[in-house]
């Protein structure tokens, strides 16, 4: 066994699993941003389906011990809530209904486990083909390790051309999955999303032996070797230590898609496991972020609350406790009405509002309404709709309008040093 694997727990699903804690957390917030996902995918009017796969690459045996759901059982019956609501809300409009075409691809090692799922999701499933006729559900079990069972589950979207694809990737360790099949997951597909899990003291691991000089660089500033893995145990419930560890996840996946979340599933006893939302588009990052918002506490974030979330130096600088509740929001707001204003002025003094969302989500754990609220509030920026009218009010802030400065000098000139070359008189 590799040193990385030492640190990863597997579940006994012939005799009961038991949920832990971490895991009732990610489990909530899988549920309703599979929600979410689903009602702001079906809300156009001209809609009448549509189509999703999902890959649940660590199945697990459907139930725990103690009779909770598991993750492919909350995946149908978020299916069929969401389609029931959409509908209810389109009849309500005088819309015509919205049917839901799903491959659910459900892939977990352990045989025992997939008995054990298959006798649990049976019920769900004639529930669903009795009760749903908008929904339409396919499931296809394989019993393999994940990266062995890749390929077939690759061609099985190939096959169906499905081009709304979610995988849930809930490992013990780290080392089951392949950087390297992320990227390839996240470039094969128009749209794509990947719910990513891990525990750190298994990537801290493999970080010692395959980016020794990022693992030190990172961990320099805490009383932690970088080459004993056990010297964590004295750290891991420390501020300074989540902040450290965010960077870390941060480096190590960043190029994996253009919206990575590096949060921790928070535990204030030890931030141990880490659950990563990769996305392709701002929106969906928007979503997630908001749906933390719903969860506060759920998911920890250590370090600045703005637009440059990650930018603080813990050797100089006092960083804070995230947790998406109240006093965290109020936190981020004040940063936002200074970062907001800087950022626009390093386009000039203008930016579409489509423009400043790519800049922003990957850098930021704030919700969408307190971005909008400190744009208003923000006595250097105006609103701009594509008319020439001015915004008033958050919530009518559109992706086609323009953030511009007003008439503001204190940010200017922003050259980085003496002007060298032509000059013009």
């Amino acid at each position: 066994m590799q040193e990385h694997e030492m640190v990863e727990k597997r579940y006994e699903w012939a005799r009961g699993a038991a949920l832990e804690e971490h895991s009732r957390r990610k489990h909530k917030i899988l549920r309703e941003y599979l929600f979410e996902y689903l009602v702001v995918r079906c809300r156009l009017p001209q809609q009448s389906r549509f189509r999703l796969a999902i890959v649940d690459g660590f199945a697990g045996g459907g139930r725990y011990r103690c009779g909770a759901a598991g993750s492919p059982i909350i995946i149908l019956e978020e299916l069929k809530h969401a389609v029931e609501t959409v509908n209810l809300d389109r009849a309500a409009q005088g819309l015509g209904q919205i049917a839901v075409e799903c491959l659910l691809v459900l892939n977990d090692f352990s045989a025992d486990a997939l008995e054990s799922l298959k006798t649990h999701l049976a019920p769900v499933q004639a529930e669903i083909a009795a009760s749903m006729p908008n929904l339409h559900v396919r499931v296809d079990y394989l019993n393999q390790p994940f990266e062995a069972a890749y390929p077939a589950i690759k061609q099985l979207l190939e096959a169906g051309r499905y081009r709304n694809v979610l995988f849930n990737l809930d490992q013990c360790g780290h080392s089951r999955v392949d950087r390297r099949t992320l990227i390839d997951i996240m470039r094969s597909y128009p749209s794509v999303e990947i719910f990513y899990t891990f525990a750190i003291e298994a990537l801290v691991a493999f970080l010692q032996k395959s980016a020794p000089d990022l693992l030190a660089a990172q961990l320099q500033h805490l009383d932690i070797e970088p080459g004993n893995l056990a010297s964590l145990e004295g750290a891991i419930s420390k501020g300074s230590w989540l902040g450290a560890a965010e960077r870390i996840v941060f480096e190590t996946y960043r190029n994996c898609a253009p919206f990575v979340s590096p949060f921790s599933i928070n535990n204030p006893d030890g931030w141990r496991y880490w659950l990563i939302h990769f996305a392709n588009f701002y929106r969906a990052r928007q979503v997630y972020n908001n749906v933390l918002h719903e969860n506060s506490s759920a998911q920890a974030h250590f370090g600045r609350s703005g637009l440059n979330m990650l930018s603080y130096d813990p050797r100089h600088e006092t960083g804070a406790l995230y947790l998406f509740d109240l006093s965290g929001r109020q936190q981020a707001l004040g940063q936002l009405l200074e970062d907001i204003p800087r950022l626009v002025s390093e386009s000039g003094d203008a930016i579409p509002v489509s423009d400043f969302y790519e800049s922003i989500y990957n850098s930021t754990p704030a919700h969408a309404d307190d971005v909008h609220q400190a744009i208003i509030d923000n006595p250097d920026v105006e609103v701009l709709t594509p008319v020439g009218g001015e915004r008033r009010k958050a919530n009518t802030i559109a992706v086609g309008d323009i953030l511009r400065l007003k008439n503001q000098k204190s940010f200017f000139p922003m050259f980085l040093g003496p002007a060298t070359g032509v000059r013009s008189e």
